[in-house]
């Protein structure tokens, strides 16, 4: 079907970025800026959810900014791939502005107008790269999200977030502009064309060895992807706030980096031309060795974010791993896992956050005992651990069987042993904290009695918990978007 010309998808970016404004010039009343926030993200998720049944039907809705170069407009284009995104990112934006007011009050936290401002214009960046028609509009909106998530990074203000804010903006800008861009413009000197089309672009235009090279390019310059040995800003960016974390950090900026590889594998490269290439095995290569290393290296870690960043950096592999299989089950289950990942971790972060609230614990080894002060907050850190151990009957598990099942069937040994240990992995670094929070004494002169945080906090992780555990039972919006952005019907 041929897309509908429509102005809602440049709406759908807008209203958060225009509504930056009423939120900074209601910064003397909070409560008033507040309401601004709850009232944008509901718009926002209202505008994305009511462009869905146009893309399930086959459809899809184009609108085009600007000329810029022969062939290559900026241009906004809502297909199936980019609404997975869109719809998980416009609904988990709404549970963290609710969390982040109970976060950010409790602890009197300063800045809170810019923290909200920075967050809504981050926000449109997000549905940018989203609803991105090509891969020039991507990329400039992916620089967008790089730069307006800076402020929030550096909330603290103090030494230690400044150092992380210059490493954060390091890592991501200078990987984009020195890989990215030269690969971009490589990819339209070969092709004439940035757009993204199923079954990509260079099919008998670029040789193996300039597939490679675009490749290796692509996937180490969109490091938002946290791809070792690009890496190492996710786990400093863990100095902003709690709220910060687990929204960018759990599912905007880095899904916004896997997202950026989803487009340059499906509609850039093309699995098919990949695959006769062989390079797929590069692939699977560096994404095997960045899930299991930043899986032992979470083990090692006793501060909550700190071991939550690494068990991020490990999941997105699983994304990049299901990719690389360029097999229709093996993409499905990389896909699928960006939506179920993020519910699982954004739940683990707003109860990381939780905690801190309460108690003001950050590190696992002080927590012993906590799960019978804060049973609500701990339970739905069991039920998003679950998830993203891939247990079922979580949502975690259906991505993941995928994921093993596209292994299977394309007689890849190593890949399953990965998966499996990964997974052994997973739990051995999650469940310990759920048992020592339940089981453990609590240490001699800890506090007892019932005192979870306040309900602002509690009300979104546990709504985002049994998201993950309705996603197991429905799973089937987002797996009919998968085959249709792949091609499958």
């Amino acid at each position: 079907m041929t897309p509908t010309v429509s102005i809602w998808p440049l709406a759908a970016i807008l209203v958060s970025l225009l509504g930056a404004l009423p939120i900074i010039l209601s910064d003397r009343q909070p409560n008033l800026r507040e309401s601004w926030t709850i009232l944008i993200a509901l718009v926002k998720l209202t505008i994305v959810a009511a462009l869905l049944p146009g893309v399930l039907q086959g459809g899809g809705y184009v609108f085009t900014i600007a000329q810029v170069l022969p062939g290559v407009p900026i241009e906004l284009r809502v297909d199936a791939l980019g609404m997975i995104f869109a719809l998980v990112a416009s609904c988990l934006w709404l549970f963290t502005s609710i969390y982040s007011i109970g976060y950010m009050r409790t602890l009197d936290e300063h800045a809170q107008t810019r923290y909200f401002a920075s967050f809504a214009v981050a926000i449109s960046a997000t549905i940018g790269v989203a609803f991105a028609g090509n891969l020039l509009t991507m990329y400039l909106f992916y620089e967008v999200l790089s730069l307006s998530t800076y402020p929030l990074v550096t909330h603290e203000q103090n030494t230690e977030a400044r150092a992380s804010g210059r490493k954060y903006l390091v890592y991501i800008l200078g990987t984009s502009i020195g890989l990215a861009l030269p690969a971009m413009l490589m990819t339209y000197s070969a092709a004439g064309t940035l757009d993204f089309t199923v079954g990509g672009i260079l099919a008998g235009k670029a040789s193996p060895e300039l597939l490679a090279l675009l490749l290796v390019l692509f996937l180490f310059g969109f490091a938002k992807a946290g791809l070792m040995p690009f890496h190492g800003w996710l786990p400093a960016a863990m100095v902003a706030p709690t709220p910060v974390s687990s929204f960018l950090h759990g599912v905007a900026v880095v899904k916004a980096g896997v997202f950026a590889i989803f487009r340059v594998i499906f509609h850039i490269l093309g699995p098919e031309t990949l695959q006769a290439a062989n390079l797929g095995v590069v692939i699977t290569t560096i994404a095997s060795v960045t899930l299991l290393t930043a899986s032992l290296v979470a083990l090692t870690q006793d501060s909550m974010k700190r071991r939550l960043a690494y068990s991020t950096i490990g999941q997105l592999s699983y994304m990049v791993l299901g990719a690389g299989m360029l097999s229709a089950t093996g993409m499905l289950g990389g896909v699928l896992h960006l939506a179920m990942h993020a519910f699982g971790k954004i739940t683990l972060f707003f109860c990381a956050g939780a905690i801190y609230v309460a108690s003001k614990k950050k590190y696992i080894s002080q927590m012993d005992g906590l799960g019978r002060r804060m049973p609500i907050t701990y339970l739905a850190f069991f039920l998003g651990s679950m998830s993203i151990i891939g247990m079922p009957p979580l949502g975690g598990f259906i991505s993941k069987w995928n994921l093993l099942v596209g292994a299977i069937e394309g007689d890849q040994l190593l890949l399953i042993i990965v998966l499996l240990t990964s997974s052994l992995l997973n739990a051995a670094y999650f469940l310990p904290i759920v048992y020592r929070g339940f089981f453990a004494a609590t240490p001699e002169g800890g506090e007892e009695g019932f005192k979870e945080a306040p309900l602002l906090c509690v009300v979104p992780l546990s709504l985002t918990a049994l998201a993950s555990l309705a996603l197991f039972f429905y799973p089937d919006m987002f797996i009919k978007l998968i085959r249709l952005a792949l091609g499958a019907g």
